[in-house]
């Protein structure tokens, strides 16, 4: 594995399209064309103030905890069944309230809006217009009073940007197919259908009107050329419009592996690579604080040549499984090992991390529907290094398997009929099955719920710079069942100690070593999260301890969080 050199530091499933939308004209941007530079004259990025601008340093990102939200399931405001701006902007108190004084929000600090641009389909991944919001969604100024009020009570804001593909009925894509000199070029055309498949044995070549268009996910998602000059401008006017006119904070990166292709070599590309670093220069040039995180759904070895100079963090798919996995038991060596290996290869905590997303069965199904076991992958999630993201409804242990439409059901706040707090008239999909149990209202005033160890987990990380950007050492827990780290700072350091396993694990079976630490003399413990009466550990001259035994006894599927401090 390896690092560029400047940096210290997926398959999408889409379902067929519904009802089409109005489509927009084919008119130029409005936003004022930004300056692009020659292939081989990158735009210089600035210097001076933030020190992240090259992904060198941690940005503001690292400070936050990031909420993913399907805008279509989130909050109706208006009866048609439909999530829109409005609903989201009511509940914002919900995520975040303004006052870090209060403890009935969740603290969040960051949401992720999943595609809200014009599109057919449900999903939004197939856009006909980069400048218009989903109607179904409310209007811009919905759109930018949302951003507003977000922006007013601490949260920041980042929406899906799709620049890999667009839907089949986009204007360009229309001309394009229709022969126009102006578009042909704007997406990959065959004069015969090549013989190679894609990335996963599946067709990428689909006839049209006059030869065969190239589409990587889905033939209702043609890629676009970003080759084309032409092509690469408009998406840098897309990107400035976003920023400048809409007020967002940065975007999600969508299908980032796939931008440009080279014969039947497909992901992560050489050209791709040039392409992301040339994006990344044009978008540091507009602001050095705008935050991109990537979508590449690979192993960590390729995901790590992303980040720094194309993408701040791309999100890691590897340690998302083996935290899941670790929660599930009865062993936890996998997500301990895998977190070394981000550690040591990463830039220091650039990478997102997760538990599962819009595109992958819920957490919850996949821990059988275990509410302590969903207590351990949350205490894995938000007590890592890494920028956090929860996917929404997973502070309530919401359910769901694929179809895709069954993992972006609506967000279940009350259990007072089928509209479950969602909406007043008929849901877009009905609610899961488990909502007169699982919502909202039902663990708001459960301090041993799922929702109230969120809750306590993403303030102690917001109030806790040593959680959020301190030092992680990984302990030798003595046994393969357990999981525990150390998080530290200059001032304090947080013990995470999880039992995977379905049986008590006592001292014959545990005991915690580490080289050093930042332990020393002198120091008090007090639990956070977890058993009582910790004893202390006998440190060796480094702050080091060996066979260490907090506690006699740990219980089956437990976890722990310990908090040290010295004068």
């Amino acid at each position: 594995m390896k690092l560029k050199l400047l940096t210290y530091i997926l398959l999408l499933t889409i379902l067929t399209a519904c009802a089409p939308a109005a489509t927009p004209t084919l008119a130029p941007a409005t936003v004022a064309p930004a300056t692009q530079a020659a292939p081989d004259e990158p735009t210089p990025v600035p210097t001076g103030e933030p020190g992240n601008l090259t992904g060198l340093e941690p940005g503001w990102w690292n400070d936050a905890v990031f909420y993913q939200v399907f805008v279509r399931s989130f909050k109706d405001s208006d009866g048609d069944g439909v999530g829109d701006f409005n609903g989201l902007t009511e509940m914002l108190d919900y995520l975040n309230d303004g006052d870090p004084s209060t403890t009935t929000d969740l603290g969040i600090t960051g949401i992720w809006l999943m595609p809200i641009t014009q599109s057919p389909s449900y999903h939004g991944y197939d856009v006909v217009d980069y400048y218009s919001v989903d109607s179904e969604y409310g209007t811009k100024e919905d759109f930018q009073r949302m951003v507003e009020e977000a922006h007013k009570r601490g949260i920041s804001v980042i929406v899906d940007l799709v620049l890999n593909h667009t839907g089949l009925d986009h204007p360009w894509f229309k001309a394009s197919d229709a022969g126009d000199p102006k578009y042909r070029d704007w997406y990959i055309w065959s004069d015969e259908k090549t013989s190679y498949l894609g990335p996963w044995g599946q067709p990428v070549w689909y006839p049209a009107k006059d030869g065969y268009y190239y589409a990587v996910f889905w033939s209702g998602m043609p890629d676009l050329n970003v080759e084309n000059p032409e092509v690469t401008q408009e998406l840098y006017n897309i990107t400035e419009f976003w920023l400048k006119d809409m007020n967002v904070d940065g975007f999600r990166l969508d299908a980032i592996r796939h931008f440009v292709e080279q014969g039947s070599a497909q992901e992560n590309t050489p050209k791709t690579h040039a392409w992301l670093q040339g994006y990344f220069q044009f978008y540091k040039s507009l602001d050095p604080t705008v935050f991109t995180v990537g979508e590449a759904w690979t192993e960590t070895s390729e995901v790590l040549d992303y980040i720094g100079d194309e993408v701040d963090i791309a999100f890691e798919f590897d340690l998302a499984e083996d935290f899941v996995r670790a929660a599930n038991g009865p062993i936890a060596s996998a997500a301990s090992q895998q977190l070394k290996t981000v550690i040591e290869n990463y830039p220091a905590g650039q990478y997102g991390v997760f538990l599962t997303n819009h595109d992958q069965n819920r957490v919850m199904s996949n821990l059988g529907g275990d509410f302590n076991k969903a207590k351990l992958a949350a205490v894995m999630l938000l007590t890592a290094p890494g920028v956090p993201f929860i996917y929404y409804g997973e502070e309530i242990g919401m359910t769901g398997t694929k179809p895709d439409e069954d993992i972006r059901l609506p967000m279940q706040w009350r259990a007072d009929g089928p509209g479950v707090g969602f909406t007043t008239g008929q849901p877009w999909r009905a609610a899961a099955l488990d909502w007169p149990t699982t919502n909202v209202a039902s663990q708001n005033v459960d301090p041993d719920s799922l929702l109230s160890l969120y809750r306590t987990l993403i303030q102690l990380r917001n109030n806790h710079a040593a959680l959020r950007t301190g030092e992680t050492l990984i302990i030798a827990p003595g046994s393969q069942r357990l999981y525990s780290i150390l998080r530290y700072d200059e001032n304090e350091a947080f013990l995470v100690l999880i039992n995977s396993h379905p049986n008590h694990q006592n001292t014959d079976l545990y005991g915690l070593s580490l080289e050093s630490s930042p332990l020393r003399e002198g120091m008090t413990v007090e639990t956070v999260i977890g058993l009582e009466g910790a004893s202390m550990p006998t440190l060796n001259a480094n702050g080091g301890f060996e066979d260490y035994h907090p506690f006699a006894e740990l219980p089956p599927h437990s976890a722990t969080i310990l908090h040290f401090t010295w004068p």
